[in-house]
């Protein structure tokens, strides 16, 4: 296991000049083109009905590409992969980056559907997004949420995730492991999750979603300078109407407060085996993640296969897919040469 200390060991000139490369073409995905997109910008957002959901998505690259899912987090949203993106598509990936339920343009099929938000809801939901693309392989990479929806992708379905890249490693969970306390000062980190689980937090929340999702920002990634356009761009998409109700059913659920659903007792067994990973893996931490994050030395065996660890230095908080996009890229670039 290794940490990359100094960001200069790796060519990431060549990967910047990639980028740039993209963002002067038109990306394909699927059948359909797209024109080129300004930086920071994504061709136009498609939808694709998969399992409970009407999914929002994007689509970049050759159709024939190796496909790369990318899972973003809360409160954040696809916006997180907008320079990672081309760097990839310049490489000759497919990139799908779609919004998880609760977010962006991403519906639920019915109105009877609970809106539940517990941990394996979202690995379901993954599942059936590239079961309605038609992609049987691909590689996942993913932070927050988005990590741990990576690593259950790869845990339990190896032939089908063959590669992953994952923010602050091993994210699995149980209801039964989160009983146990914490120390004090890393209970004081969770101080959202107490606050979702009364009343007053989920009404504070719904009342003010833009600026609490600011102040996580700000918290979790304390020294990344983002601009009023940038949070902007990310926060429309949490005016999603199933947004709240999804975030407190998650922070709800790791608690015990709310009930698992029974359609996803089979997977949250099989999720709280704490199963290893044996696929191919490149775990990155931030060496400014302000956020609840595990001790690398305490998840690295649960990585059975090939496997290194990055600390990515500079300032790098908790988004670092968005603070530093070109050596989330390079980590993909890297994995997909281990499979």
């Amino acid at each position: 296991m290794t940490e990359m200390t100094n960001l200069k060991r790796r060519d990431f000139l060549n990967t910047a000049a990639l980028g740039l490369a993209a963002m002067q073409m038109g990306y394909a995905g699927g059948a359909l083109a797209a024109v080129a997109s300004p930086a920071g910008a994504f061709p136009a957002i498609r939808q694709i009905k998969a399992g409970l959901l009407d999914v929002g998505y994007v689509d970049m690259g050759p159709s024939d590409g190796v496909p790369v899912l990318l899972l973003h987090g809360w409160p954040y949203d696809i916006h997180a992969f907008a320079e990672v993106a081309p760097i990839l598509v310049a490489a000759g990936y497919r990139v799908i980056i779609p919004h998880l339920r609760g977010y962006g343009s991403t519906r639920f099929l019915s109105a009877q559907t609970l809106r539940n938000g517990q941990q394996a809801t979202f690995t379901a939901d993954a599942v059936a997004f590239m079961d309605a693309l038609k992609i049987d392989r691909a590689i996942v990479a993913g932070f927050d949420w988005g990590a741990r929806i990576a690593a259950t992708l790869a845990a339990l379905w190896p032939r089908r995730f063959t590669a992953l890249v994952s923010v602050s490693g091993y994210l699995i969970g149980s209801q039964e492991a989160n009983r146990a306390p914490l120390s004090p000062k890393a209970e004081l980190q969770w101080w959202y999750q107490y606050y979702f689980a009364t009343e007053r937090g989920e009404q504070g929340y719904r009342a003010n979603t833009h600026a609490f999702a600011r102040l996580i920002w700000e918290l979790a990634s304390p020294q990344w300078k983002f601009d009023d356009a940038t949070f902007a761009r990310s926060a429309a998409s949490l005016d999603n109407p199933d947004h709240v109700a999804i975030s407190i059913s998650n922070y709800r659920w790791r608690l015990g407060l709310a009930p698992s659903e029974a359609r996803y007792d089979d997977l949250e067994r099989q999720l709280a085996r704490f199963p290893d990973i044996g696929v191919p893996t490149i775990t990155l931490e931030g060496d400014a993640n302000g956020a609840p994050h595990p001790d690398p030395k305490n998840y690295a065996k649960k990585f059975t296969g090939k496997y290194e660890h990055r600390l990515i230095t500079g300032g790098i908080g908790h988004n670092l897919s968005q603070e530093a996009p070109q050596a989330f890229a390079q980590a993909i670039l890297d994995v997909a040469k281990l499979t």
